[in-house]
């Protein structure tokens, strides 16, 4: 075949950079933006930031901060934090949520920015107390390590023939010797507070800290009996079969248990460093004249204004030596005007999303109506990829708490009517049957679906399993007291 050229004329898109900057912008959250935002002002000098000595100031609404977490993983924060240590935590020794912490006041001079406590942690605490022990040299040193291998929690978790093999040969230590030492180095760090501390597992934290308690304290015996050899069936709350075991009544039991849950199964936690996490939120809903209306959080935008000086010499002298003056100029009205457009297409998602929602701001998470994002985008005549890059990781303040966009969206329900329920209003609904229920005869997930029934919600069991799991409620064995 002979080589021939041809002409073919086609049609087809191309994203200019100005579009590609503006979907970048739209999909990134409000830290990612001003973080962007930061690393352009250094670069580019035609752009800089307005108002350079003013901060601004956020809505009255701020005055309270806010948490990112969703409302279902608040309100099950919330619900550990209000209980003492239940007895299904005995053994799963899990990780506790941090308070979010608030800060209110008219003063400026008492409008202090978050400040991170300095704390000590939990190997400083104890190498102090090991500083006060008259011990030889060696044994300070077995101690020591012992402290090094703690986890946060304040548990050994490696064995003692594991940090056998750990110390070095120079010390001229045989391995049996060594155990030894080992043995009577981890008795000391046990002595040491706080209580608990240098445990094996749950039941040796909870022993050390019944044995540091008065004799005189009441059903010290039975708790001691019960965290040595029937711990798996207090978390089981298999009351009937414990007060067979220990010989003792319902009085005795609620006792005995009572004596246990004061105990903390976490004693290294409360020298842990946690760090809360905060957003701005993008948008502020408020009850402007009967109706909810959406309006932009001024502290979430960023100032961004064109270099005077810079575009004035542009201006006045447009030969060729100034074209990477001119490009930077381009570049930084395209910012401009990209960061504005983001924030407008937020304020319309928002203001949309409230429309289709206000009962939810009126009634909360049980009038939840289920929506899908190609509702919000047929609305605003957007697409849909847009709408979803809209509502990631851009934030909500209401008057029920601080909500991420998406969470507005969910799944939805066939009900008896012919109508459709929001997965997040039934949620809402089992967690108000769950919180009302008799905790002696606690709801199962089919009773949970019956009772749904009744209101015409069909809903099967395994679906209210699912639903009561991300809400963090225990199953009904483990929410049953005597």
């Amino acid at each position: 075949m002979k080589p021939t050229l041809q002409l073919k004329l086609s049609q087809h898109l191309t994203l200019t950079p100005q579009l590609q900057q503006s979907i970048r912008l739209l999909q990134l959250s409000t830290l990612e933006l001003n973080a962007e935002v930061e690393r352009l002002l250094q670069e580019n000098p035609l752009l800089e930031k307005a108002d350079e000595d003013e901060t601004p100031t956020p809505p009255p609404e701020f005055s309270m901060e806010a948490s990112t977490a969703t409302p279902s993983t608040e309100s099950s924060s919330d619900e550990r934090d209000e209980r003492t240590p239940g007895d299904f935590d005995l053994l799963a020794n899990a990780g506790g949520d941090g308070d979010w912490g608030s800060a209110s006041g008219d003063d400026d001079e008492e409008n202090f920015s978050p400040q991170q406590v300095a704390t000590s942690s939990l190997r400083d605490h104890l190498n102090a107390q090991l500083a006060l022990c008259n011990l030889p040299l060696r044994d300070r040193q077995i101690v020591s390590a012992l402290i090094d291998a703690l986890d946060e929690d304040g548990y050994l978790q490696t064995s003692l023939d594991e940090l056998v093999e750990l110390f070095p040969a120079e010390l001229g230590l045989e391995a049996d010797e060594l155990s030894d030492e080992l043995s009577i180095g981890l008795r000391r760090l046990q002595n040491m507070e706080p209580s608990g501390v240098g445990a094996r597992d749950a039941a040796e934290c909870l022993g050390l800290q019944l044995k540091s308690k008065p004799a005189t304290t009441p059903f010290l015996a039975e708790a001691m009996r019960l965290v040595e050899q029937h711990l798996p069936l207090l978390a089981a709350r298999d009351f009937g079969k414990l007060k067979r075991l220990l010989h003792i009544d319902d009085a005795g039991l609620r006792g005995v248990r009572a004596l246990i849950t004061s105990l903390n199964p976490r004693p290294g936690a409360e020298f842990s460093r946690t760090e809360a996490n905060y957003v701005i939120p993008d948008v502020v809903v408020r009850k402007v004249r009967g109706k909810w209306t959406a309006t932009l959080n001024d502290a979430a935008m960023p100032k961004l204004r064109l270099n005077r000086i810079y575009a004035d010499i542009l201006t006045r002298n447009r030969d060729s030596s100034n074209q990477q003056l001119a490009a930077q100029l381009q570049e930084a009205k395209w910012l401009i005007r990209n960061v504005q457009q983001r924030f407008e297409t937020i304020l319309r998602v928002s203001q949309a999303i409230v429309d289709r929602q206000r009962h939810f701001f009126d009634h909360g998470d049980v009038a939840m109506r289920p929506m899908v994002l190609r509702e919000i985008a047929e609305i605003l005549n957007l697409h849909e990829s847009t709408i979803s890059r809209v509502t990631t990781q851009k934030y909500m303040l209401t008057a029920r708490g601080t909500y991420e966009l998406k969470y507005f969206f969910g799944s939805h329900v066939a009900t008896d009517t012919g109508g459709a329920a929001s997965a997040t209003a039934i949620r809402a609904l089992i967690k108000q049957l769950i919180a009302a229920e008799d905790r002696n005869t606690p709801l199962t997930d089919s009773r949970i679906a019956d009772l749904l029934g009744d209101q015409g919600i069909v809903v099967a069991r395994r679906t209210i399993a699912k639903y009561r799991e991300a809400l963090q409620i225990p199953p009904v064995n483990l929410r049953k007291t005597m």
